[in-house]
């Protein structure tokens, strides 16, 4: 027995070197075998309000760890999927990846990323939250370890519920329509404004108990009689009194988020990437005037948000000594310590529950957004479950829009995902 693990590991060190000489950019650093080793960290985080957190950490962590260096990249976040897909599938590959939450499947499924599964990255795994580990898994090992997450609630202005005589936020879609009209008529702006967007279409899905596929039977659902209803509800918030109309404009998100932080609509989907940009307007500047309630659930009765965020994963095409050292690099940048940092600067949620101490709570935002997380649903381990927003995009306005109907445009989108998950039944 002792002998065949040898031998396996052998291959597998064999392998590893093989893949290591193929250029990757973790192959030519220049290291010195007496000298510190070099990684690359790729970060697609905002450039100019996150990025200097991340930076101030490098330093922390090299001053703490003289044997490593860290060459930062930062990556703008939609150009970084197909930089990071070429340069595994060629060289140039950085040793660490910030991975957006559904890259890690489809990487992983192509070989590029490094199981952590015992390794000193995952050295805390029990203090993450469950359903944060389980996104970051694909066919029961781990890829991904999470550094900053993120859901969808209802955020609205409680001066202007206060004002319409409303004491609590909705819990159900139709709570919500009823609420609206009451803001109409107490304060004369719209109560809700929703987005025509997929990813913002999702929670009602959920709230029917449905999804774009059943992941676990191969099966296509965006047309199935639940979504149908889910979708039916979500077109029906464009259409009544304090219901602000469909927006299907290019600029629609901005539309959107203008008019909330300013206090001119009471209610919108949002999540806490735009906790910082809430602050700046008109309407918060008071920061406790912000509300952050669950997003209101369907006739399941219960409610549901995609969980988005970021993990930590690590190139499989780096050689031993570089892995080594960028799974200690994970490690502390998703410590509890290194997680409060980031919280406080970029008020972004940690993923572990030590890093959410009072000082992080004390942001109105971030301790909102908490309460909300546990209605968070992982997203399944399918690698092109994120691209079936796509077609969804596409239909979902033209619906909103009167330009279409809920029954031609969701079998439009189910004749276009079908062409993404071939093997899926519908």
């Amino acid at each position: 027995m002792r002998r065949g693990i040898a031998a396996s590991a052998l291959v597998a060190s064999l392998a590893l070197a093989a893949t290591a000489c193929g250029g990757s950019d973790s192959g030519d650093k220049g290291d010195k075998a007496d000298g510190p080793v070099t990684i690359t960290w790729w970060d697609t985080s905002n450039a100019t309000n996150e990025a200097p957190t991340y930076q101030a950490l490098i330093k922390e962590f090299e001053a703490a760890n003289k044997d490593v260096k860290v060459k930062y990249v930062n990556v703008q976040f939609d150009q970084a999927q197909n930089k990071f897909d070429t340069a595994a599938g060629s060289s140039g590959a950085p040793d660490v990846l910030r991975s957006e939450v559904g890259w890690t499947p489809a990487f992983a499924k192509k070989g590029y990323f490094l199981p952590l599964d015992g390794t000193e990255a995952l050295a805390d795994k029990d203090k993450f939250q469950p359903n944060l580990m389980e996104q970051a898994q694909y066919e029961g090992k781990t890829y991904g370890v999470p550094l900053v997450t993120d859901t969808l609630a209802l955020v609205y202005n409680k001066a202007l519920f206060a004002k319409a005589g409303i004491t609590e936020a909705p819990k159900t879609w139709d709570e919500l329509k009823k609420d609206a009209a009451v803001v109409k008529d107490k304060t004369g702006v719209d109560g809700y404004w929703g987005s025509t967007q997929a990813y913002y279409a999702q929670s009602f899905l959920y709230g029917e108990g449905t999804d774009t596929v059943d992941a676990s039977a191969k099966k296509i659902t965006v047309n199935s009689d639940a979504a149908k209803k889910a979708y039916g509800t979500w077109l029906s918030t464009f259409d009544g009194k304090g219901l602000h109309k469909a927006d299907t404009t290019a600029d629609a998100y901005a539309h959107i988020q203008d008019a909330f932080v300013n206090g001119k609509v009471a209610a919108i989907i949002q999540g806490p990437w735009e906790i910082t940009n809430f602050y700046k307007g008109s309407a918060f500047q008071d920061k406790n005037n912000l509300g952050i309630a669950t997003v209101p659930a369907g006739s399941s009765g219960k409610a549901g948000a995609p969980t988005g965020g970021h993990n930590l994963s690590v190139y499989a095409g780096s050689d031993a000594a570089h892995q080594k050292a960028a799974l200690k690099f994970v490690n502390f940048m998703a410590s509890a310590k290194s997680q409060t940092q980031i919280a406080l600067k970029n008020s972004t949620l940690p993923t572990r529950d030590d890093a959410y101490t009072a000082e992080v709570k004390a942001d109105p935002g971030i301790a909102g957004y908490q309460t909300v997380l546990p209605a968070a649903q992982p997203r399944p381990a399918l690698p092109e479950y994120s691209s079936l927003w796509g077609p969804l995009d596409t239909e979902l306005p033209k619906i909103a829009g009167g330009k279409e109907s809920l029954d031609k445009g969701l079998s439009n989108a189910e004749v276009a995902i079908a062409k993404l998950v071939p093997d899926y039944s519908k």
